[in-house]
């Protein structure tokens, strides 16, 4: 067999024990990342990388090594959720940076981290003055997680003793021209009743992209672009 074909094949081979991989390790794994995750990513795409290209490798010993280097993390993240305590070697803990408004230097060396590197990270969660925050901590994943003082925070219904209904996600009814069935019954409509809703604003469904009910059953529609005119919004609601 050609060179090309067996590394194609083998290609394809392991682009599907990557994809199986990857389904068993769950999708915390495309979310967020412990150190000890990151470093088995790096390596598992490595060995997939190397087999792929190099013919003279065991593609049996690859696979074994693909294996293990993916059943460790998995027995690791099976052993983490009935340990506190294994959790928190495995994955770290949470380091405080600024607390009761105080900055703490201590801990942002510790983590080598530096005051550009928690402005810049404030502003990504469009906190421009430090003065504003409560609380802010550097989470196991690398995030930065801020609590801003009560007189900064945004104001909340409850805050002001106002009731409001609560709303449930609205249902994706029509994705690109075609109708989905299971979440139509989900919203409790039939193809007909949608379509009639389509008529009574003045379209046809096949100028419908995309469609969606909401909690209190009003339809939101969005036009295929070649069907929007100047008196006709982007967005319409029914």
């Amino acid at each position: 067999m050609p060179d090309i074909f067996r590394t194609i094949i083998r290609s394809i081979l392991l682009i599907v024990g990557l994809f199986v991989i990857t389904k068993l390790l769950g999708k915390k794994q495309l979310s967020s990342l412990s150190f000890f995750e990151y470093i088995v990513g790096i390596t598992v795409g490595d060995i997939a990388g190397t087999l792929a290209m190099d013919p003279d490798l065991s593609l049996r010993d690859g696979i074994t090594s693909l294996v293990v280097w993916s059943f460790v993390p998995l027995a690791i993240s099976t052993i983490s959720l009935k340990s506190r305590a294994f959790r928190n070697v495995v994955e770290g803990k949470s380091t405080t940076f600024i607390e009761n408004g105080n900055i703490l230097e201590k801990n942002m060396r510790k983590e080598k981290y530096s005051i550009d590197e928690l402005l810049e990270q404030l502003r990504k969660k469009s906190v421009f003055k430090v003065a504003d925050v409560e609380f802010a901590s550097l989470d196991s994943n690398g995030e930065l997680s801020v609590l801003l003082k009560k007189a900064k925070q945004p104001v909340k219904y409850e805050d002001i003793g106002i009731k409001v209904k609560e709303e449930s996600p609205p249902v994706t009814v029509l994705i690109d021209g075609e109708l989905i069935n299971e979440n139509l019954r989900r919203a409790g409509l039939n193809r007909d009743t949608l379509i009639d809703k389509i008529h009574e604003k003045g379209y046809e469904p096949r100028q419908v992209f995309f469609a969606e009910i909401d909690s209190n059953q009003k339809l939101n529609l969005d036009l295929y672009d070649e069907f929007i005119s100047s008196h006709f919004p982007d967005f319409d609601q029914i």
